[in-house]
């Protein structure tokens, strides 16, 4: 059996990109901060991830969030 490698930064990218989509935003952060302390600049990563979102929208999500969770 042959099987192809793939490098480790694509297979994170796409399995945190399936973990956004599945669980959400809030819920994926909170997930990955329990394996590492880190990496990058937060305050520009976080400037992209909520660029295009009020505050409004940003707690519309954790509500959610909340409910999808109770249900």
């Amino acid at each position: 059996m042959n099987i192809a490698t793939r490098p480790l930064n694509d297979i994170t990218k796409e399995a945190i990109m399936v973990l956004n989509n599945t669980i959400g935003l809030a819920s994926t952060l909170r997930f990955i901060n329990q394996f590492s302390t880190g990496y990058g600049n937060y305050t520009e990563e976080r400037k992209k991830i909520f660029e295009n979102m009020e505050l409004d929208d940003i707690v519309a999500e954790i509500k959610q969030t909340r409910t999808n969770r109770k249900g």
